[in-house]
Parts: C-alpha cells; structure tokens; sequence
C-alpha cells in the first residue's frame, strides 16, 4: 500500500504540469513540438535549453547535460514540505555531513542539487521534477550521479531514492537505490525506452523521521535519446527501410520495438507471420512446468517495490502489464530451474526467436535458451548476473534437421529475479501437427545443494563462499576452475556475458573470423556483433571473487584492430558501495595494438553481514542489496564492427591472490621510492591514488633531488572522492616500539590533510600523526613512534584526505628505526600530547572544545576550527600523561593543551605543570615558539574585554602562564604572561641556548576565579635565535605569519618556496634576503583566485598596541591591474598599492600607530579575473622603537630579480662610468650630485607608498596613479 501511495502522489504532481510547456531559450523559433526532443533543430541548439538538460556540457563535454553550473537546467522542486530539493555547493565547514564536492568539477566551487530540511516527526517526501521532454529514441540512456550522506546511512534500512517517469495517465519507476550502500558519489543509469509522447522525469527521497539523511544529484547526461532524423540512406542487403529512409537491420523487424521510430518497422501487416507472446491474454502456445519452482504470470501493480522487481512490462512500459517472472530460491528449490517449453517446431535453419528479458537483484540469477531434441537439451545462450533493472533484447537462431522444442529456463538466487516478456517466433518456426510431442529431460539430481552452496564437479557441496577465493576447496579442483583464469580453449573459464548493446563478448576461434584479429589458432574472448538495443561499451565479468591480498593480479594478453575510437578497459566492481574502480585501459589506433598486461587487483576484504532470511555468512545479497565486498572483474570493449575492427584477449591468469601470500619485502618499511613501493602499496579502497613520481612540475625528491617520490594531487580530474591510502602489507607482532621518520610536502593554496594512522588487528585504526593545510613547497621532517603491539599483528597507513581542492602531498625517505622518537621538534597535539606530562592527575587535559571536559578555546589554533573528537587524554597514577593512541574523525580535529583555572579545579596558588621530553641541542641557539590563549573574566561572570590599561583593583581571573627551560637540573623562568586582551591566540618565543639536553615546563598558577582556562597549542623548535615579533626572512619557517584555514571564508593560503622555478609553483627565481635560488619567501599565485568572494590572506599574530612603530617588507608583483592590501586587525583597511609588472622586488615603508591590539594583514584581490601573475614577499621587520624615521638598513631601493653577478657586473661598470665623469669635469660632477640628491633612493618614502595619510587609528595607502587610471 505505500508503493501505491507513493505512485499515486506521484502522478498527481505530474499532472499539474504535463498539459503545459516549459520555458526554453528557442533563437530560431522552432515549433513546439520539436522543443526539448533531443534533436538541435536551430543552429545554436537552442531549443535543447532548459529542458532537464542544456544542449551540453563545457565541463564534461557531453551534449544533452545539466551540470547544475549554469543553473537548474529547468529542473523544480515540487515537495510539499519543508523538506525539498534546492541548488547548492559544497561545504568543507561541514565536512561528512554531505557532499565535500560536486562530481562535475569535483571542488566546493561546484553545483547541484541537494535535500534540505528533513522532517523531525513525521515521514517526508523531497520531489524533484524535470520539464516536459516530447518523446525518446529506444536507444535512449539516462545517466546521474547521486550522492548519499548522514547519519541516517548506519540505520537498518536507508533511504531509498527513485527515479520515475510520468507519461500518458500513469508513472513507472525507472531506478532505484539499493537499500545498503556506502557514502560517496555513485552513478545511476536508467533506459526509459522507447516513449512516443510526452513525458517527464521525477526524482524522489522519502525519508522517516530524524533520518538525518541527505542527497545530492549532479551531471544528468541523456545519451542516444533523441530520434534519427529522416533522409534517404543507402542501405545494405541484410537492411530494410524505414519509412522515414533510414536503414534498419532486417533481424531488428517485428522485434516487438520501435526502432524506426515511426513504428514501420513493427507494421501489423509486415509482422502478421510472427508469432508474438505478450502474456497479456495469458500464455499463448507457451506450457509452464509444474514444479518446485514456476515461471508466473504477474504484473508490477501486484508485486510491491522490491528493488528487483521489473517497474513495468516491456510490451506496454506499464505497470499493469503482464510478463512472466522468477521469484527467489528457496533452499529446497536451489538445485532446479523453472521452466517454460514451446510447441514442437519443424526441423528448419531459420527460426529464430527474440525476447525480453529482466535479470536483477543478483550476481549468479541465470537465463537459459535451449532447443531440446529427442529429451537432449542443447544450449544455445545463457544470459548471468545483474543486468539492472531493464528490459534486455535478446535474440537467438535455431538450425536443426530435427524436430524440436525451445527451452526457456531461469533460476532467481538470493532476492534477485528473472522475468522475460515480449516472445517473438519468426515466420521461420513453424510448429509440427501431427508428430508426437518432443520430451523435455529430467531435473532429478542425486545430491541437490542448498542455496548457500555450489557444487563441485564430484558432485558434491561446498559453501559458496569457498567457491574463487584463490584457495581450493573441492577434491577435485573445481571451485578454483571457472573464475576468470583461463586459455578459453574449454569453454569461458567463467567469464559471463553482461552485455546491454549491440556488442558483447563470446568466446571464439581464430577460424571462425573472417579478418583475423589475433594470430594462430586457438580459442579467445572476442567482441562479437550483439543482440541488444543499447549503444553501450559491451560487458563481460569474472564470477566473485575473493578475499584476495594485496598484491594479487591479473594477467592477459589483448589486441584491439583498428579501433580509432575503440579502447580495452578492465574494472574492479565493488557491490558493497555500487561502485567500479578502472584498473586499466587502453584506446585503439588507426592500426593494431598488442601485448600482454598485468593489471593490480589488490587487495579485497570481504565482511559478511547477516540480516533476515539469510541462513549464514555468504558472498551473497541480503534482502535486496548487493553483495558485501565479493568484487567482480569487468571487462569493457567498444569497437566499430561495420569498420572491421575487434578486439579480444587471451590467457587470463589470477596470480599472488590468496590473502596470506605477500610478496619479496613486504617488511621493509624504510624506503626512498628509487626502485619501487618497498612494503607498501595502494590500497584498492581508496577514492584516489598515490603516484611514484619525479616531480612534473610540483618540486624534485627529497632523497637526490632527481629521484623519486610518492605524491597525490587532488586537483587533477582522476582524483576524485575523499581520500587516498598508502598502506603496508600485514607486519608481524612487536613489543617494543619504533620510530617512523618520513619526509613530507604539503603545498598548494588549498590542500587538505596528511594522516599516518596503525591500524592493529581487531581494533580501531588509531591516528599516530597528522597535518592539515599548506606547508609550503619545502621538505618537512615528521616522526611517530609505533608502540608495541603486544600479539597483534598490525599494519601502517598514510592518508591523504580531500578536504582541500588546490596543491599536492608527497612523501619521500621512510626510516624505520628501534626505539621511541623522542621529543617532537613540532607539535599540532592533533593526534595525541606529544609526550607532555602532566604534574598532577587531570590537571593539564588533552581536547577539542566541540565537547571537551573543560572549558577552552572556541577554535585550536591548528585549524582555527571547533571540530573534534571531545577525546581527554587520561593520566596515570604517577601524574605522567598517559602516551595514549587517539581514535580520529575523518576531518581534521582541532585540539589543544588545556588546564581549567577555576578555584575548583586549580585553587589560588596552585600550579598545573605540563613537562616536555628532553630536546636535543642541534644548534648554538634554539628557538621555542608556541600559542597560548587566557581567558578573560570577572570574578562572578563571564568573559569581558578589558581596556588596554586595566584598573587597579583587576586581577588575571584566569591565572598566570610561566615558561620555565631546565638544563642539567637547574630551571629558569625565561617567559610570564598574566593578562590578554580578548580571547585569541597569542604568539609566545623564547631564544634557548643550550650547553646540553634541555626540557620546557609550562606552569600555570590558579587566581581564585569562579572560571578561567588557559590553552596550548602548536609549539615548534626550530634552530637559531628567535626573530623579533611580526618580522620574518622565512628562511627557517614562517615566524607566525599564516592563512586563515576556515574554510568558510572562501580563501586560499600563501606558499612558502624558495627560488627553484616550479611550473606548479611560480614565482621569482630569487629571494630577497640572500638574493639567490636557495634562498626563500612567501607566494601566492593569483590564477587561483576566482570571480567572486575569494582572497588570499597572509596574518601576522595579534600585536600590542602600537603608538610610533613601523612596518618595512619587499615585495615582488609580476601582473598589472592588481590590487595588494593591508589590512588593520580585521576590519579595518590599512593601505594599498598597484600592481606592477616585471619590476623585481621592491620595498615598502608603512608607520604604524594603533592604540589596541591588532594584526598586520597581507589581502591579494583582482579587479579583473581570470588574471595571471604571482605576489611574492620577503624581509617583513617590523619595529617598535624610532617608528620609520630611521632605517637600520638603509634606503628601501629597487632590488631586481637578477642574480648577484649581475649586481657586482653592474656595480664595476657604474664605477668606471664614476670616473669617467669626474675626469669629464667637476662642474658636470656637482650637477650630478645636486639632481642625486632628489632621487628616491635617498627618500625614506618607498616606491607604490607616496601618498599617506593618517586617520584615528587607520593609515590609508593610496596606490600610484597612472596615466588612464580612474581616480
């Protein structure tokens, strides 16, 4: 009854719409009926807008799309609820709670459609409903990809999401999701058939109650829907025409079709020989055997929604049309098929037979066409395994000098179905009248197996979960025979034919071809001419298989003739997630292209799941889901047979497939990627893939600089999805730990986040090691300890995450060395305390403020966001904080070090100390940098700002912070803080110089306050001394100088590089402080800025309060028409200045005065875009002291880009030119010194900065005014 209702609803939204026209862009004022048809009839195709789909695609290139990029294509919500479909973008704010990208252009900048609002009480139902499409072709293919999210996705049964079409007085359903899947983007395809009328398309979500559920749609593509347009061709001997002059292969007559399109070829009287069986008045001359198991006369009305059964019949697309089905197996019923058995035919050598048939719901559902003489079955086709839920054109020829009958059989298994409707006898079949009745044989089997089983060749039964797992079960063999490993000289070897079109894949000998394709003799899979009605890629997969292990694969031998837009591709298809995942391919050329592959399989873990009506684990479908994690090989072949090319391959072998067979090394850890993977690989789940590389533009190794590295991008087209997973093969037990030293690369202006996670067996995978966001185009040294595992066996994982669009990772020289790393040189406390410990029990706490024990910081300072786990590190009975191994969320959290300072917690005159391990000394000066943050607050309330100069009677409410460094037991407090203005984050740095191991404490002293915390995050050791506060040469890091990383700001982030021209990576070939290539700077390269509200922001930490301070940098601007600001804190606007172009680095000179805290803010915008050209900066000092009338480093000149040995060239010359003039005449010398001493050189005012003004407590820049400029 709710399917009823759900149809019922449906067609009384479509009704409202179907009498009347949609609004269309029509340039050339085409009629009505020749709108939206699928057919360009104005020159500019026109009259294909609006109508679902545009004319196509710029994009993706297709014609007959809607994208979503330009708008909604037509497409209405028509929900009447608050619940609704709505045009929408990514979020990476809010990241697992929809898409993270569209599919088109796979960013956040991307289009579609998505649900909003789901109900909170009561069922709902979001509507989507395309304008009105006059008719379709029967070739037409209507594909969409879909994106499901939410916490409704690990109920018992999700929400189910349906594609229908509304036509004539009824709807159908064309498709629906299965009911188990997993998240991400998943394509839909659905085959309307042929329509003569006007229709359209609804997509609906019904969704119970506090589902949580959401679903995206994108990139709708129709493809082959429209009709031939008529014209007189010239047609061939096995042709007919059609009344319109198009040609049509004379086997495609009376097929029960229209393939004309005018319905001549399905003419009563050209088709009044034919004897045709819709089942509509019953069974015609057509006898059902009676027995466990029937073929039964039904219709879609009577059969509820079951995903699969057929929406409609083929005669009528109806769902009150009748057609004949197969429901599932029962165990008793496992080893028998129905069936259903012709008259008996005359001897003949052209009866032929078409029918349709509807396989659906399973990967082993069978359909068998047999001729039986003298009670001998004969096997003429067998169609295996899912075909969606369509109705396929199936045709088979009889050639026999005896009599003969035609068997139909067909065995449903699991929750799939078989159906076929639509048996057309040729004129050819002519049944006997007076001769005895031919005997069908018998189905009696000594041993029968149940449904959870399949039977060896000895007969007898084994689970069918043994059979092709690489690994043999029966005495015999025979369960590892027929699963796609084979020489096709004894028959498939378990290849089956899936094929929807007018190609498909049959096993045949070289004799057999007329223009031979493969040489010698022998047996092949070849593409041969097929029986269907679709333009699709023909189709042949492997039996499931698996578990296999990582390094399993597949090996064969192919050749594609003179397929200019042929290709040759293999897939893995996962069932679990409805997904397929290319392993290989190749595309044809103008002559033949040969060879033997090895294609990797990987590694496939199968997890059984059990649910009603299943009687135990098995690789098969519970309910109607696919099913769980049994993969599929598919092959997939596309050639142009009129143009006599081919394609075919041979001797297929499945090789290192077993779960426990691991390959040479696959215990070496350390490696530099020179000569291989060493014991990692790819793991075969994952969305994308790691790439060995040299460089191509993004930057060279870190091993030789000319070596290899590991890298993803995930800007480039196949990288899609969310993440990407470097993993190696199972490690045995260890008990003591490790250190994993590695080097990594994370540049780019929007890229997402690096893991290393363990993954220990029977356990959650745990994050040892992360970083999120760009860290310039530099090498980075990281380290994580791998603990001892006790027994368990474990495995080591790098994670690249998506969760940013613009840039890429690398990894190069893994070290696996004996014992823990020690102190981290640089700590997020993203994935764990670093090895800080604590003084006292639950003192300093390890957490996310999302839902932490203790009050903290709204954001870290990490990724400036409120995100995480809510995890607290706990402590043991000796106050040391525990090493403990913290399970992470997908996205990136945001922890920090916190101690609450409440009298409850930390009384007045308390301390909480947090210990760091002992730092070694790797220079003769080390600097510790670090953020912390002090709430503020009254005694009985909350937080309030306080005035730059507090009262008297203030106290810090919220403690006191001391940094103490010890070394060879002797501490020394080098650092207080008691007061903050608001609650930000601050920069603290210490210059340490050590004569030996030295550790840091961070000791916090209580105040009495009713509230109060104090937090740490991101300390960094790096060697030298400390740069002044806001100054930075960026030769070492990046002195506190960052990018805002919400990403709901829509920004993009600074690189840091050095001179080495990148192509990735543009920018000056030489720094400014050494003004060499080694020497490095800060970037942004503003072909990454778009249109609209985007910007690239580089900010210093929070300042004092400034009343004579002065700010100098050089700066590096290759493009005109720019803009480049400074901002005041984050409101305020401090000053500007032009672009230029090619005019090396210049310097710039700004005072400053500010009677509050505030930033110092570097802004890029265009005016124009897209624009082309990279900012660079260098040498930002920024002083407190004599403002900017004295300049400790002279004039800020014009610095070229240049090298050295052009400036000592140039030098050597301007002396000889010196002195040449002062022999020339000391009258010409002091002329000279007079126009000198007016040159800007010798002005303290730099070049772009010429116009300053002062206001309150804003400096207003104006930028140079050119000649045209408008002003």
């Amino acid at each position: 009854m709710a399917g009823q209702a759900v149809f019922t609803l449906l067609l009384l939204l479509a009704e409202t719409v179907l009498p009347g026209g949609s609004m269309v862009i029509n340039s050339c004022s085409s009629a009505a009926e020749q709108l939206c048809d699928f057919v360009c009839d104005c020159s500019d195709c026109s009259d294909e807008n609006q109508c679902g789909y545009l004319q196509g695609s710029a994009v993706l290139g297709t014609p007959f799309t809607c994208d979503f990029e330009e708008g909604d294509c037509g497409w209405q919500d028509v929900s009447t609820s608050a619940y609704r479909w709505v045009r929408g973008r990514a979020s990476l704010a809010a990241w697992g709670t929809g898409p993270h990208s569209d599919h088109t252009v796979g960013t956040d900048l991307g289009w579609f459609m998505v649900t909003v609002s789901p109900p909170a009480k009561t069922m709902a139902t979001a509507w989507l409903k395309s304008p009105v499409m006059r008719e379709a072709a029967a070739t037409c293919e209507i594909r969409a990809w879909y994106h499901l999210s939410g916490s409704g996705l690990n109920q018992t049964e999700q929400p189910v999401l349906r594609l229908a079409m509304a036509y004539r007085d009824e709807v159908v359903g064309l498709w629906q999701s299965p009911r188990r899947g997993g998240e991400g983007w998943h394509q839909l395809v659905a085959y309307p058939g042929r329509i003569a009328e006007q229709f359209q398309l609804i997509f609906s979500l019904t969704q119970p109650p506090a589902f949580g559920a959401e679903v995206a749609l994108d990139d709708i593509i129709f493809r082959n829907c429209g009709l031939q347009e008529p014209g007189q061709q010239i047609c061939g001997e096995e042709e007919s025409r059609c009344c319109w002059g198009l040609c049509l292969a004379q086997h495609r007559l009376c097929d029960g079709t229209d393939d004309c399109g005018d319905g001549s070829d399905e003419n009563k009287t050209q088709c009044e020989h034919f004897t045709h069986c819709s089942f509509e008045q019953g069974l015609c001359s057509w006898e059902v055997e009676v027995g466990q198991l029937m073929w039964e006369r039904n219709t879609s009305m009577n059969l509820g929604n079951m995903s699969s059964i057929p929406t409609r019949d083929h005669s009528n697309n109806s769902r009150a049309g009748f057609f004949l089905l197969v429901g599932s197996t029962s165990a008793a019923a496992a080893s028998v098929t129905a069936r259903l058995s012709s008259p008996t035919f005359q001897p003949t050598n052209s009866c032929s037979l078409v029918l349709y048939c509807h396989l659906h719901g399973s990967a082993t559902s069978r359909l068998r066409i047999s001729y039986v003489i003298n009670s001998t079955e004969h096997l003429v086709r067998e169609r295996m395994g899912d075909l969606g839920s369509f109705w396929v054109r199936e045709r088979v020829v009889f050639n026999t000098m005896e009599s003969f009958k035609v068997l139909i059989e067909g065995m449903a298994s699991g929750a799939g179905t078989v159906a076929i409707d639509d048996l057309i006898l040729s004129q050819g079949c002519v049944s006997t009248q007076d001769k005895p009745s031919t005997m069908l044989p018998s189905q009696a089997y000594p041993r029968p197996c149940t449904a959870d089983e399949v039977a060896c060749d000895s007969r007898e039964c084994i689970s069918a979960e043994l059979a092709c797992d690489f690994a043999q079960t029966c005495a015999d063999g025979s369960d590892e025979k027929r699963c796609g490993a084979t020489t096709f000289e004894t028959g498939d070897g378990g290849w089956h034919d899936v094929s929807l079109g007018r190609l498909r894949w049959g096993v045949q000998t070289a004799t057999e071809l007329t223009d031979t394709i493969l040489t010698g003799a022998g047996a092949f899979l070849a593409l041969q001419a097929g029986e269907g009605q679709m333009m699709a890629a023909a189709k042949a997969r492997t039996p499931l298989l698996g578990p296999s292990g990582p390094a399993c694969t597949m090996e064969m031998s192919y050749r594609i003739h003179r397929g200019h837009k042929g290709f040759l591709a293999v897939s893995i298809v996962d069932h679990t997630t409805g997904t397929t995942h290319l392993a290989w391919h190749t595309q044809g050329h103008s002559g033949t292209a040969e060879g033997h592959v090895r294609v990797l399989l990987g590694e496939r873990t199968q997890r059984f799941q059990v649910h009603p009506g299943a009687q135990g684990p098995r690789c098969q479908a519970p309910w109607d889901s696919p099913p769980p994690h049994c993969p599929q090989v598919e092959l997939l072949g596309l050639v142009d047979l009129q143009d006599s090319a081919g394609a075919a391959i041979d001797n297929v072998t499945l090789v290192q497939c077993h779960p426990k067979v691991v390959p040479p090394g696959a215990a070496e850890l350390s490696c530099n990627f020179e000569t291989g993977m060493c014991g990692w690989y790819q793991d075969q789940s994952s969305d994308f893939k790691w790439v060995r590389s040299t460089g191509q533009g993004q930057g060279s190794d870190h091993t030789t600089g000319s070596g290899y590295f590991l890298a993803v991008d995930p800007s480039v087209p196949w990288s899609r999805g969310q993440w990407a997973q470097l993993v190696t093969y199972r490690q045995e037990p260890t008990t003591t730990p490790r250190c994993l030293s590695f080097w990594y690369r994370l540049a780019g202006p929007q890229i997402g986040t690096l893991n290393l996670k363990l993954r220990l067996e029977g356990a959650e995978e745990m994050v040892l090691w992360t970083q999120r966001g760009t860290q310039g185009s530099i090498w980075h040294q990281g380290r994580a300890t791998l603990p001892a595992t006790g027994q368990r066996p474990y495995r080591v994982a790098f994670e690249a995450l998506r969760d940013g669009f613009l840039g890429d990772m690398a990894l190069d020289d893994l070290a696996l060395t004996a014992g823990p790393c020690g102190a981290e040189l640089s700590c997020s406390f993203e994935a764990d305390a670093c090895g800080l410990a604590a003084s006292e029990q639950r003192t300093w706490l390890w957490q996310s403020n999302s839902t932490g024990a203790t009050a903290g910081p709204s954001a870290d300072h990490t990724t400036g966001t409120a995100t995480g786990t809510g995890a607290t590190a706990s402590q043991s009975s000796d106050g040391a904080l525990l090493a403990a191994l913290w399970l992470l969320p997908a996205f990136p959290a945001c922890h920090y070090m916190v101690v609450s300072t409440g009298r409850g917690s930390l009384p007045a005159g308390h301390t909480a100390a947090l210990t760091s391990q002992p730092y070694q000394p790797s220079a003769l000066a080390q600097c510790l940098a670090f953020w912390y943050q002090l709430s503020t607050g009254t005694p009985g309330g909350g937080p309030v700002r306080h005035s730059p100069d507090p009262p008297p009677w203030w106290v810090p409410w919220a403690g006191s912070l001391g940094i103490f460094v010890e070394q060879s037991g002797v501490r020394r407090k080098v650092m207080s803080v008691s007061t903050t203005e608001g609650d930000v984050w601050h920069r603290g740095h210490v210059t340490v110089q050590p004569d030996g191991e030295w550790q840091v404490i961070f000791e916090v002293v209580g105040a009495g306050g009713d509230h109060g915390y104090i937090a740490l995050d991101d300390l960094h050791v790096s060697d030298g001394a400390c740069p002044e506060p806001a100054s930075c040469d960026f030769e070492r890091d990046m002195c506190g100088w960052s990018s805002p990383s919400d990403p709901r700001l829509h920004s993009f982030a600074w690189g840091w590089k050095n001179g080495v021209p990148l192509a990735k990576y543009p920018g000056p070939e030489q720094d400014h402080t050494l003004g060499t290539r080694d020497g490095h700077y800060v970037h942004f390269d503003t072909r990454v800025l778009g249109p609209g509200s985007t910007t690239a922001r580089l900010e210093s930490q929070h300042l004092p309060g400034a009343a004579d301070s002065c700010l100098r940098f050089w700066y590096h601007m290759d493009i005109p028409e720019h803009l480049f600001q400074l901002w005041l804190g984050s409101e305020e606007e401090w000053g500007a200045v032009a672009g230029h172009q090619s005019q090396g680095w210049r310097g710039g000179v700004v005072p400053v005065q500010s009677p509050g805290k505030f930033q110092i803010i570097f802004e890029i915008t265009t005016r124009r875009w897209p624009m082309e050209g990279t900012v660079a900066l260098d040498d930002i000092m920024y002083s407190t002291v004599g403002g900017c009338r004295s300049s400790p480093e002279g004039p800020m000149e014009e610095k070229s880009s240049g090298s050295f040995v052009a400036e000592v060239v140039l030098s050597l010359l301007l002396v000889i030119i010196v002195l040449v003039l002062v022999v020339a005449g000391g009258w010409y010398l002091l002329k000279r010194q007079g126009l000198a001493s007016g040159t800007p050189s010798e002005s303290n005012a730099p070049q772009g900065f010429d116009n300053i003004t002062f206001r309150d407590d804003k400096v207003i820049i104006s930028p140079e005014q050119k000649e045209g400029d408008e002003v």
